[in-house]
């Protein structure tokens, strides 16, 4: 049998076919290499006992570097391992109080066997809240904004058991953020939260405290990624694109999946109620929500320079405090970034590959919908390592980008801009010295004829 050829073009299709299909797959693992430990942790403190029960103080914490919990926000939900009931919740509220019908004096505030918490809006009355809440269900990742990483709320919780060796732990944990993705284990005794008072002089400690940890997996979240990666370079006159279809497929059969960007229709499409919360896209090959284009724009002498374009392809949503991860194995060395916060990220101990880029608040930290202010840009300014630094073989390329924490598609590599092939300079000198060394015998021949 003779062995079959795939021509260039159909190689390159093939492997740009395989590299969505790796993308999909390891995405279904939800460990992520630049974020080892990263997780959103609830801490369940159970902190005074009542005479059916206790008051807890259950905190999220956001301990994922880069991926925030965004509108419209968390949800919380578990299964009781009894018969409890929510008496009170402040801070936060179940969204069904279910059937409270068995009670004939006080309500509860839930009587669900699987209740579901939100938390409530900024701007509660000051008699509903509890510290750490009312935030619309919104918190910020551990890196780009610590203070803002958690979410509390309190609960009494009725029909209980009144000690340690009574109170049984919920199951089955879920945690909508605000869609799937996330995996909650489940509930452990661990030791109990020691909290210390305003003044700093006295310690308390929570009369039993339970952990649960919900992991990430971007497969969960979303069907297909919501971003793409362009590159381009100063020493290529090509542009390589968005993979087509990275994010998805403009469907001939379903003509509404997206919108021209002249199209009369853009306006009474955002009118309509439907599209709250929801993605109207620009028509584009590659239907992503985000771009990100990555482009090498000078080079000097000891120094050379990068400047990066995140655009907004989505006319409905606008990214509140967004942030870019970005791995390149130059960062060690970066020496100046305009626009831009940055904070280097170690995932492999001590090698610094790894930034997180963010916008600078009150300036560009919104990135807006489509349109001519739907863009946010940086420059970063790089020393050359002599050691390592090289043009060639795509090394000036980021080997992989993140946008609000999902892995964005990356171009297949043998499509990166490279350096002009030396050999094609070759071949157009080879005339020339062929012609010189030409005249130079003709020339000799002559004078020796001559003589």
């Amino acid at each position: 049998m003779k062995p079959v050829f795939l021509s260039e073009t159909k190689s390159a299709s093939v492997f740009a076919a395989i590299l969505v299909f790796c993308h999909c797959f390891t995405s279904i693992d939800a460990y992520d290499a630049l974020d080892p430990n990263g997780n959103v942790t609830i801490k369940w403190d159970i902190i005074q006992w009542t005479a059916d029960g206790y008051v807890a103080v259950v905190t999220i914490y956001n301990f994922q570097k880069y991926r925030h919990i965004e509108l419209p926000g968390w949800k919380l939900g578990w299964t009781w391992a009894k018969k409890e009931v929510i008496w009170e919740a402040r801070g936060a509220q179940a969204t069904e109080q279910g059937d409270c019908s068995r009670f004939k004096g006080n309500i509860p505030h839930s009587c669900l066997k699987t209740p579901t918490i939100v938390d409530l809006l900024p701007g509660t009355p000051y008699n509903q809240q509890s510290a750490n809440c009312c935030k619309g269900g919104v918190i910020s990742s551990w890196v780009q904004d610590p203070a803002n990483s958690a979410s509390s709320f309190q609960l009494s919780v009725g029909q209980a058991g009144t000690t340690n060796k009574t109170v049984r732990q919920p199951v089955n944990f879920t945690l909508l953020a605000p869609g799937p993705g996330y995996t909650c284990g489940p509930a452990k005794i661990v030791k109990p939260t020691r909290f210390l008072s305003p003044d700093k002089r006295r310690t308390t400690q929570a009369r039993m405290t339970m952990n649960v940890t919900c992991t990430y997996s971007q497969f969960l979240a979303q069907k297909t990624p919501s971003c793409c990666v362009s590159l381009s370079s100063f020493y290529n006159q090509s542009i390589v694109s968005c993979p087509t279809c990275s994010c998805g497929c403009r469907s001939l059969a379903q003509p509404s999946n997206c919108v021209e960007s002249r199209s009369p229709h853009i306006a009474s499409a955002l009118s309509r109620s439907d599209t709250i919360n929801q993605t109207l896209l620009q028509c584009t090959n590659h239907m992503c929500p985000i771009r990100v284009h990555w482009h090498v724009k000078l080079n000097y002498k000891q120094y050379w320079r990068v400047k990066i374009t995140i655009t907004n392809f989505n006319y409905a949503k606008n990214y509140t405090h967004w942030n870019l991860v970005v791995q390149h194995p130059n960062f060690n060395n970066l020496t100046q970034i305009f626009s831009f916060n940055y904070e280097p990220l170690t995932p492999y101990g001590s090698i610094n590959d790894t930034a997180m880029l963010w916008g600078v608040q009150f300036y560009n930290d919104m990135l807006m919908q489509n349109g001519p202010s739907g863009n946010a840009q940086s420059e970063l300014l790089f020393r050359k390592d002599k050691t390592s630094f090289s043009f060639e073989q795509g090394w000036a390329f980021p080997r992989r980008v993140y946008f609000n924490g999902d892995n964005c598609v990356m171009p297949p590599p043998d499509s990166y801009p490279f350096l002009p092939n030396e050999s094609a300079s070759a071949a157009i000198c080879t005339p020339r010295l062929v012609a010189a060394l030409l005249v130079s015998l003709v020339s000799l021949f002559l004078h020796h004829w001559l003589v």
